[in-house]
């Protein structure tokens, strides 16, 4: 638990306090955001706000868990494992992905960076490195990190895949909530605050696994929840909610720095490795519950523009604009009404998510 604390508090001030320079410095040399002309008239004076502010909710996550990691060396226990190495790669391989993403709108002036095949196939490489390494490092134990059977609160026998299909299976679970994270990112602070709520879960699931009696010390390893490395998984998830709490501080409305594709595609990479990593795959729709109805407002949205310029030659919209917190926007909400009620669903969801897990793992574990 200390190791866990330690790597929030670092994450957490070296958040707040690294974030202003980042802003500082994106200032001096013009890395301001670009606005969709066809959005809310209302975003048009955010024009120039810095963004690619994920670099710092990235690397607080990899300070956090380097000086966490560092105590527990001094204290002559285990280096970092498999699995913590692994997620901070998908967070950082996306986040690469996102940064090409946020200079190019900045090199070119425009609100739209990579081209779509260009980022799905960032995202493919990365996802799908990801996925193959997550199911051929094996411990001493013959444990990997990552499990090729699907998983809802528990790995569900019924439902595996061999190798192949596992790494399709992840792919697409990174890929589609890498998106979902990226579409929630429209308001000041409300990708950033639901962001958090979620890590903390991802935080508090983990550290339960790595608690669970039958476990051990070191590895989750019981009949209901075979996990490999949860308090490095912990660890990885802490300083990410952290990390977020911290960029939070000066992504707040009005926002100071924006994260951009940069922050947004890595945290939403970052919690489908959680997912997989925890073995809760599909329980990650429930915790992440409200960038799963964004994504979906998106998906209807232009299911149903499409569908009715084909039945009546013009298309039609279900919302005002999508992804749906634009349609309350032009609906007269104010922002901040937004994106606090936003949070109030994240919340929600995740408390929703957690209470299913921990009846499931009481009775189970």
């Amino acid at each position: 638990m200390k190791t866990i604390l330690i790597s929030a508090v670092i994450s957490l001030l070296t958040s707040i306090l690294c974030t202003p320079l980042v802003v500082s410095y994106f200032r001096r040399r013009g890395f301001g955001q670009e606005i969709r002309v066809d959005g809310p008239q209302t975003h048009l004076v955010k024009r120039g706000t810095p963004t690619m502010g994920g670099v710092a909710i990235i690397g607080s996550t990899v300070v956090g868990y380097t000086v966490a990691h560092i105590s527990i060396a001094i204290r002559g226990h285990a280096g970092p494992s498999a699995s913590g190495l692994l997620l901070l790669f998908l967070m950082v391989g996306l986040g690469v992905v996102g940064f090409l993403d946020d200079f190019i709108k900045i090199r070119k002036q425009r609100s739209l960076g990579l081209r779509a095949r260009a980022k799905f196939g960032g995202q493919l490489i990365v996802g799908v490195t990801f996925a193959v390494l997550a199911i051929h490092f094996h411990n001493r134990l013959g444990l990997t990190p990552a499990s090729t059977h699907l998983s809802y609160l528990r790995d569900i026998p019924a439902i595996g895949f061999g190798s192949a299909g596992f790494v399709v299976v992840a792919y697409v679970i990174v890929s589609a909530t890498s998106n979902a994270v990226n579409l929630t990112d429209g308001l000041d602070g409300l990708a950033a605050g639901a962001s958090a709520m979620v890590f903390g879960a991802f935080t508090l699931i983990a550290f339960l696994q790595y608690r669970t009696p039958s476990c051990g010390t070191l590895h989750a390893t019981s009949a209901c929840y075979t996990v490999r490395d949860p308090l490095d998984v912990a660890l990885v998830a802490a300083s990410a909610m952290a990390a977020c709490f911290g960029f939070l501080w000066w992504n707040a409305p009005p926002a100071q720095i924006f994260m951009g594709d940069t922050g947004s595609m890595a945290l939403g990479g970052l919690m489908a490795g959680l997912a997989i990593l925890s073995h809760v795959e599909l329980l990650l729709v429930v915790l992440g519950g409200l960038f799963a109805v964004i994504t979906l407002s998106g998906i209807i949205q232009t299911g149903w523009f499409k569908y009715t310029r084909i039945r009546h030659g013009t298309g039609r919209r279900v919302f005002r604009m999508a992804p749906l917190h634009h349609h309350f926007e032009l609906g007269g909400w104010a922002e901040v009404t937004i994106i606090v009620r936003f949070w109030i669903v994240a919340g929600m969801c995740v408390a929703f998510g957690m209470g299913l897990f921990y009846s499931d793992f009481i009775g189970n574990g």
